[in-house]
């Protein structure tokens, strides 16, 4: 078996030019690879310690500290003297080579018994990437310890260029430079280095076992002027995580004055971390929020609060809290995968959503939601128990109806599997028992039936369906039955008058018949071999009438009138109404298709249904339906090429021959950093709005052809302007609604940012602030945040820095 020669020396005389080490390690190199020519990767060793080939996906970056102390060690240079186990003295262009290691420099000394190289004259040391140049080295090869005197570097990973008066070597992971000066801009090799950006500090230690580096009398300069000091400072050498201050934020808003955000991070474990988000809001006071997440193996979540005292806006204390956990309990009586779910949001007030617009959790809403579940299954069959309930936010401009709260409720459901007797004969079977109490505290009105809209009760409910299909390539025909099934247990009675009852039921039968084609042919569109398709589809459902107008409704709502709509039996969501629909629905869809990989290029859908009678079961406020034709229904979408995208959805009443609803979208998307996004939307008497977002290099305008994308998370290159926003704009209303616009600067190193924000918040008041940043990339961000808000707001925005794939140091192999 062949095994490394290590630091060995031949006692053979030296050769012009070549040390005995050269000659017995690339013996050796070729003996190794001969024997890897010989025996194949598969092969099994014939000795447990045998060598055997492994394969893998990537290159191998760094070996262990066993196999670094026997890797080979390679010397060469133009003259080469020393003697077996003492010091070699390499002149003239001398290398030092060791696996993660290439050293060059005029004159090299290396001495086997200490294993130290002292190189002088232009010196350069590729160290796993990092380059590093000056006069003068000393190393220590086996600790990777030693010094080096006026050094020049450049940092692979991290991005970083620098210069210092003497750089520390403490071992593999760990560099320590003294009076440096330390950017992302690049330095030029010939020149003197005049970075936009830099942090100048009598010490930086740069850790890449935790991945930060750490500066100790440090100054951040931009454009030659400083602006911001501190005696100790930390920041980040990748995206791993790491405690500590993070880069405060600040921004402008017409309501809360200057706010000041000094967030601290603490990563406390692999699974668990916290922030802190102390705000100082100059025309409020202090907000005080936090966040703790954890990750474990059985459960995790996620907790946010936020507590602000004596609020200037309204003279009281304010506070959110906000808590998600999942938690996967273990197996009980034969229940498999039980789990506890909660979801917990409660505020002061009913200005929170208001007066915090911003906040990264649902408290932004007017219904926070506040549920406690407990489910598990067993076979085919699903349970569930649960608390929900509502804190509702109310505005006396635009007051909402609150939803009844459930508590508790029950439910147990049953849905037959893919496989079995039942899914082979083409059998679908479902089953839902549910028994749910109903309360609120709404204010009480009077509607139809003297029918009061704060009725409290319990409500049984139970729901069959059964449907068999039959289908081949070109056709399908899928006949249903549902049972629906509901009885009350109410605290008051409801009805017409003389026909009171406090224990309503009503017993649903539904007979529903689905059934379709699927034809295709090829054919030629605008020079393009397309696969075609006409896919007529036939709905036909009866439902019988049942009084249902003097109930409650819980949980039932109408559905948005679509395309799935319209092929269904019920118009309606929830269990309270179940609509007297007897009625056909006739529809057809085309596609055009890829023939090759059956990608879409393009599809349109037009349906519409016909009542064979009137629906005379709604939701209150409503009228019974007399119409006999429903609205048409056109969908469409164009994805003809990968930078042009079209999609609409056209409601049209042909008794009155115009449009209810229409909404109209459009994207273009030529190549990255390049996006426009315009959605017209429609609905009759209610709104009519447009919005348009974009993303776009001011440089394709100015400079004509526009300039290739380095790549995403690259940018274009240094010297480009970007314009961003979104503008949502109401006809109806003759004003802007929403507004996000401002500009991006790339300068290489850094990127300067400034976004406009204005956000409605009722009629007569809007949210309004400024955001400006400043961003020295691979370093930190200073000012405010607009990215999230661009990537929340703008379709398909890109970062103009971001880590997609981290650099290897096989990018800079010598």
């Amino acid at each position: 078996m062949l095994r490394p020669m290590g630091r060995t020396v031949s006692n053979q005389p030296a050769l012009d030019g070549l040390h005995p080490v050269g000659v017995r390690l690339r013996a050796w190199a070729q003996a190794c690879l001969l024997a890897c020519m010989a025996a194949p990767a598969w092969a099994q060793p014939a000795h447990p310690d045998a060598l055997v080939l492994q394969s893998s996906e990537r290159l191998q970056e760094t070996l262990p500290a066993s196999a670094l102390a026997e890797s080979a060690l390679l010397l060469s240079a133009e003259r080469m003297t020393g003697q077996a186990g003492q010091a070699v003295q390499l002149e003239g262009q001398a290398e030092l080579r060791r696996h993660d290691l290439v050293l060059r420099a005029d004159t090299l000394r290396y001495d086997p018994a200490s294993e130290t190289a002292h190189a002088r004259g232009n010196v350069r040391i590729n160290r796993m990437g990092d380059i590093f140049e000056g006069p003068a080295l000393s190393l220590q090869l086996d600790t990777r310890q030693g010094s080096f005197d006026s050094p020049r570097f450049s940092l692979l990973r991290h991005g970083g260029y620098g210069e210092a008066s003497r750089i520390d070597f403490e071992g593999p992971g760990r560099t320590v430079a003294h009076r440096v000066r330390y950017s992302t801009c690049p330095r030029p090799r010939d020149a003197n280095w005049e970075p936009d950006w830099y942090l100048s500090a009598n010490r930086i230690v740069f850790d890449q076992e935790t991945d930060t580096g750490t500066a100790t009398g440090a100054v951040l300069n931009f454009q030659g002027l400083p602006i911001l000091a501190a005696p100790w400072i930390s920041f980040p050498l990748s995206d791993q995580r790491k405690s500590g201050l993070l880069a405060p934020t600040f921004n402008l808003d017409n309501v809360s004055g200057v706010e000041l955000t000094l967030p601290y991070y603490f990563n406390l474990a692999p699974n668990r971390d916290a922030t802190l988000f102390p705000t100082l809001m100059s025309e409020r006071g202090i907000d005080l929020a936090g966040e703790f997440r954890y990750l474990e193996p059985r459960y995790a979540g996620q907790v946010r609060a936020a507590f602000m005292p004596d609020d200037r806006l309204r003279d009281a204390d304010r506070w959110g809290l906000s808590l998600q956990h999942q938690h996967l309990l273990p197996d009980l009586a034969g229940l498999s995968g039980p789990s506890l779910r909660l979801d917990l949001n409660r505020v002061s007030d009913d200005n929170y959503w208001r007066d915090f617009p911003r906040t990264s959790t649902s408290l932004t809403s007017r219904l926070l939601r506040n549920d406690i579940e407990v489910s598990a299954r067993r076979g085919n069959w699903a349970f569930s128990a649960g608390a929900y309930t509502w804190q509702t936010l109310q505005d006396l401009d635009a007051p909402i109806v609150a939803p009844y709260d459930r508590l508790p409720s029950l439910s147990a459901s049953y849905r037959s599997g893919p496989f079995g007797w039942a899914a082979s004969e083409g059998w679908s079977v479902s089953l839902l028992a549910d028994v749910t109490q109903f309360r609120t505290d709404r204010q009480p009105l009077i509607g139809a039936f003297n029918q009061r809209t704060d009725v409290n009760g319990t409500r049984w409910l139970g729901v069959l369906n059964v449907d068999k299909t039959w289908q081949t390539p070109s056709a399908f025909l899928r006949p249903g039955l549902q049972l629906h099934a509901r009885q009350y247990q109410l605290e008051q009675a409801v009805g017409p008058v003389g026909a009171r009852d406090r224990n309503p039921s009503v017993l649903v039968p539904t007979l529903s018949l689905d059934s379709g084609l699927v034809l295709e042919r090829e054919s030629t569109y605008f020079g393009r071999a397309v696969l075609q398709t006409l896919e007529p589809r036939l709905f036909v459902a009866h439902t019988p009438y049942r009084r249902q107008g003097y109930l409650p409704v819980y949980d039932s709502s109408a559905f948005d009138f679509n395309l799935s709509s319209i092929f269904s039996a019920n118009p309606f969501g929830g269990h309270d109404r179940i609509a007297d629909l007897s009625a056909l629905t006739l529809g057809a869809t085309t596609r055009l298709l890829d023939p090759a990989t059956g990608a879409e290029w393009a599809n349109l859908s037009v349906a519409q249904r016909l009542r064979l009678r009137d629906q005379e079961v709604v939701l209150p406020g409503q009228q019974p339906i007399r119409e006999q034709l429903s609205d048409v229904l056109l969908s469409g979408s164009i994805n003809w090429s990968p930078q042009w995208a079209f999609n609409g959805t056209l409601q049209y009443n042909p008794e009155l021959g115009q449009t209810e609803r229409t909404t109209l979208a459009a994207r273009y998307s030529p190549g990255d950093f390049r996006v426009f996004n315009v959605a017209y939307r429609l609905q009759r008497d209610t709104s009519e709005q447009i919005d348009f977002g974009w993303q776009w290099p001011l440089s394709d305008l100015l400079r004509g052809p526009a300039i290739p994308a380095l790549g995403p998370g690259r940018g274009l290159g240094p010297g480009h302007w970007f314009s961003v926003g979104r503008i949502n704009y109401s006809f109806s209303e003759r004003r802007i609604v929403d507004l996000i616009a401002g500009f991006e600067y790339d300068a290489g190193c850094w990127i300067g940012r400034i976004v406009v924000e204005r956000l409605q918040q009722s009629r007569t008041e809007a949210n309004q602030r400024i955001l400006f940043q400043l961003e020295f990339a691979g370093f930190s961000r200073i000012g405010s945040n607009p990215l999230q808000v661009l990537r929340d707001n703008i379709p398909r925005y890109q970062f103009l820095r971001e880590e997609i794939n981290p650099p290897s140091r096989f990018q800079r192999h010598e």
